[in-house]
C-alpha cells in the first residue's frame, strides 16, 4: 500500500480555518446555526469547526453528533452486528441552519443515511455540507458547498484521515488499495 501525503498538520489547521470562516460568510454570521457532525471523524472535524467559528464570532454555536449506523444501506450484507453509538443532538434542529459535517465524501451515500436520520429528528431551515475531502465517484445527487479540499482518486484507491482524537497526528492521506479480488468497498 503506497500512500502519498495530502495534508500535513498545519495544511489541516489552515483547511479547517478556511472552511469555519466559508460557514460564518456564507451565513452571515452565526444566528440560527447548529453544526452536526457525522460519527467518528465528522464528529471531531464539527468540533474543531464550532471552536474556530467560536473564536472568530465570540458566539457558541450549537454542536450535535449523529450515528448513522441503522440508516446505512449496506448493513445486509454483513455478519457482524453494527456498533451502535448514541446520536448526541442536544437541541431542536428544527428550524435551523444545520452544517452537516463529514471527513470524506465518496459516493454520497453516508450522506443520504445521515440525512434521513437528520429529518427524523426534525425539520431544519437548511441543511449544507461541509467535507474536508472530495473523492468523487458519486452514485447519488449529492454535493458539498464547503469543501475541504478536491482529491480526485481512482476507485483502487482510499482517502485515509488522520485526526488527533483517534490516531497519533493530524493528517490526509491518498493510498493504493491492494486488490484482492474482492469488490471494493464503497
Amino acid at each position: 500500500m503506497i500512500k502519498t501525503k495530502i495534508f500535513d498538520s498545519e495544511s489541516f489547521r489552515r483547511t479547517v480555518n478556511r472552511l469555519a470562516h466559508e460557514v460564518v460568510e456564507r451565513n452571515k454570521g452565526t444566528e440560527n446555526l447548529a453544526i452536526v457532525g457525522i460519527r467518528t471523524r465528522g464528529e471531531y472535524l464539527a468540533r474543531r469547526l464550532a471552536k474556530k467559528i467560536e473564536e472568530i464570532e465570540g458566539k457558541t454555536v450549537q454542536v450535535g453528533i449523529l450515528d448513522i449506523t441503522l440508516y446505512r444501506d449496506d448493513l445486509r450484507g454483513r455478519l457482524d452486528q453494527p456498533q451502535l453509538k448514541s446520536t448526541e443532538i442536544l437541541f431542536d434542529i428544527t428550524g435551523k441552519v444545520v452544517v452537516l459535517v463529514d471527513d470524506v465524501l465518496f459516493t454520497g451515500r453516508t450522506i443520504r443515511s445521515a440525512l434521513n436520520a437528520l429529518t427524523d429528528l426534525g425539520r431544519p431551515a437548511l441543511i449544507e455540507l461541509l467535507v474536508l475531502i472530495d473523492r468523487g465517484h458519486r452514485e447519488l445527487p449529492i454535493k458539498a458547498e464547503f469543501i475541504g479540499k478536491n482529491i480526485p482518486t481512482s476507485l483502487k484507491q482510499e482517502i485515509k484521515v488522520m485526526m488527533t482524537e483517534t490516531d497519533s497526528e493530524d493528517g490526509v492521506y491518498l493510498a493504493d488499495v491492494e486488490d484482492d479480488g474482492k469488490e471494493l468497498k464503497r
